[in-house]
C-alpha cells in the first residue's frame, strides 16, 4: 500500500518541489497551504507522515502539531522552518516532531527523513512541557549551526554524555549551558571545572572532594565538583589536558556511577550529567597514548562539533549586532555597523572565533567616535591590512602560504599544534579562489563550477559552508 504524505506550507513553490521529490520516491502526496486546509485533509484521513512549516497564514504549525499528536499519538511529523534558531529546533522536538529541517533544506535529506519516519515511527519528544525561555545563549542561523541545534534538541531530554569539540572561543561552554538549561536537570546546579587550570596533584580533590586530614592542609571535609553538581550537570572543560592518572579515576566513576572522596571510604552515588569539552583532537591524543581510549569512548557518546567562526560567516552580522546590544546593557554607547563594516568583519579570519568578535565589538563600542561605524574603522580595530597592502603581483602562492604560517606562529601559536592548521589554510585559499571565479564568470554558478573542475552541487555546498553570497 502506498504511503500518504501530507505537505503543509504556504509557499506554493516549496509545496510543488517537495511533492515532486516525494512522488519520485513512490509516495502519494497531498498538499495544503494553511492550518484550515490541514484540518480539512485530516477529516478525510490521517496521513502516514505530516510535513509542515511553522509560520502559516492562520497560525503556528508547532502549536498545531502539539494538538495533533495528542489526538494521533502515532503520527510522525517533520517540521520545516525558516526560523533557523536553536529555540525553533528545541520547540519542534518538544512538540514531539520526528525531525526538524531548517530552510533551505536538501530534498534528499527530506526524503530520507520521511523514509525514516515511516520505518521507525514517531521520534522521541522532550520530557518537559514547560515554556521555553527565549533568552537562549547560542546565536546563528548558518547551516553549520543548524546541525548543532538539531543535535542539542535531541539530547536535552536524556542523560547521555556529550563531548563538545571546537577551537578556542567557539562557545563550547554555551552549548553545555544550553543542554543543561533546556533539560530536566535545569533546576539543579550547573558546575564547570577547567581541567587545564588545576594543578595535577589537586585534580582528584577538586573533582571528588576530600576528608578532614586526608592531606596536609585538609582541615575540614570539602565537597568536590561531583557532589556540588548533584542532580545537575558537571561540565569538564579542556578535558584533553587531564593527566592520565586522573583519567583513570574519572573512568572508574563513569563506569560504576560511584566515587569516593580523597581519604574517604564511603561510596557516593554520582548523580550528574557529564558534558566534556576540548579544543584538542582526542583521537590523535589516543593514538599518541596521551589520552585513555576507553575514557574517550565513554565521553564521546554524543559528539557535537562546533564550527569555527570563519566557517559560519553568515552569522557574523547577527552576532556583531547582538554583542553591540550587550555592550549597551553594560553601559557603553550605542553603535551601529554600516554595510562596509559588516563586509570588513566577514572578511576577517577570526582566529579567536566568537570570543574575539565579542571583544572587538566591545572595543568598537568603547572607542569609536561615530554612532555608525564604517569599514575602515573596523579594519583598523581588528588590525587588517589596508586594501593596497596586498602581496606583490609576482608573489607565488607558496610564498603567501609561508607568510601566513609565519603570521599565525606570531599571532596564534597554538594553531600550529592544535590540528586545525590544514583546514584553516585550505579555507583561506579556497574562499578567494571561489569568490574570484564567481565574479569572473558573472556569478554564474554553472560556468564557475566548470572552470573550477567541480560539479555544480559541490560548488553550492562549498558556497553554503563558506558563507559566500553567490547572488550578486
Amino acid at each position: 500500500m502506498t504511503s500518504r504524505i501530507l505537505v503543509v506550507d504556504d509557499d506554493a513553490a516549496i509545496r510543488t518541489v517537495v511533492a515532486q521529490a516525494l512522488r519520485r520516491e513512490g509516495f502519494e502526496v497531498q498538499k495544503a497551504a494553511s492550518l484550515a486546509e490541514l484540518d480539512a485533509a485530516l477529516r478525510v484521513g490521517v496521513p502516514d507522515v505530516l510535513v509542515t512549516d511553522v509560520v502559516l497564514p492562520d497560525g503556528n504549525g508547532i502549536d498545531r502539531v502539539r494538538e495533533l499528536l495528542a489526538a494521533y499519538p502515532g503520527l510522525p511529523v517533520i517540521i520545516l522552518s525558516a526560523l533557523n534558531t536553536l529555540s525553533t529546533a528545541i520547540q519542534a522536538n518538544e512538540a514531539g516532531a520526528y525531525d526538524y529541517l531548517p530552510k533551505p533544506f536538501d530534498l534528499d535529506a527530506l526524503t530520507r527523513a520521511v523514509k525514516g519516519a515511516l520505518a521507525r515511527g514517531q521520534g522521541m519528544a522532550l520530557a518537559s512541557d514547560e515554556t521555553l525561555d527565549g533568552g537562549l545563549p547560542l546565536i546563528g542561523r548558518s547551516p553549520a549551526m543548524q546541525d548543532v541545534y538539531r543535535v542539542i534538541a535531541r539530547v536535552v531530554a536524556n542523560d547521555l554524555t556529550v563531548l563538545v569539540t571546537g577551537e578556542s572561543g567557539t562557545g563550547k561552554e554555551l552549548v553545555a549551558h544550553a543542554i543543561h538549561d533546556l533539560g530536566p536537570r535545569r533546576h539543579a546546579p550547573f558546575v564547570a571545572i577547567n581541567m587545564a587550570a588545576i594543578p595535577r596533584e589537586l585534580i582528584e580533590a577538586e573533582l571528588f572532594g576530600y576528608e578532614r586530614g586526608a592531606f596536609t592542609g585538609a582541615v575540614a571535609r570539602t565537597a568536590g565538583r561531583f557532589e556540588q553538581a548533584a542532580g545537575g550537570t558537571l561540565f569538564l572543560d579542556e578535558i584533553g589536558d587531564m593527566p592520565m592518572d586522573a583519567q583513570t579515576r574519572l573512568l572508574r566513576v563513569l563506569q560504576s556511577g560511584e566515587f569516593t572522596t580523597v581519604g574517604g571510604a564511603r561510596a557516593i552515588r554520582a548523580d550528574v550529567r557529564i558534558v566534556a569539552a576540548t579544543n584538542r583532537d582526542l583521537a590523535q591524543l589516543v593514538a599518541a597514548a596521551k589520552f585513555r581510549e576507553d575514557l574517550f569512548y565513554r565521553l564521546n557518546v554524543v559528539p557535537i562539533a562546533l564550527p569555527a567562526l570563519r566557517a559560519r560567516r553568515q552569522d557574523i552580522a547577527l552576532l556583531s549586532r547582538h554583542f553591540l546590544d550587550r555592550a549597551v546593557e553594560a553601559g557603553l554607547p550605542r553603535k551601529t555597523l554600516d554595510d562596509s563594516a559588516i563586509a570588513a568583519l566577514e572578511a576577517h579570519d577570526w582566529p579567536g572565533n566568537v570570543r574575539e568578535l565579542e571583544n572587538v565589538m566591545r572595543r568598537i563600542a568603547a572607542l569609536s567616535r561615530d554612532e555608525q561605524v564604517r569599514g575602515a574603522e573596523v579594519a583598523a580595530m581588528i588590525g587588517n591590512a589596508a586594501p593596497g597592502a596586498a602581496l606583490p603581483a609576482d608573489a607565488s602562492i607558496a610564498a603567501a602560504v609561508r607568510a601566513r604560517i609565519e603570521a599565525l606562529a606570531r599571532e596564534v601559536p597554538q594553531a600550529l599544534d592544535d590540528g586545525t592548521l590544514y583546514d584553516r589554510i585550505i579555507a583561506e585559499v579556497e574562499r578567494p579562489l571561489i569568490e574570484t571565479l564567481l565574479a569572473r564568470h558573472g556569478y554564474n554558478q554553472l560556468r564557475t563550477a566548470r572552470a573550477l573542475g567541480i560539479n555544480r552541487n559541490t560548488l553550492r555546498k562549498r558556497l553554503d559552508d563558506l558563507g559566500i553570497d553567490a547572488g550578486r
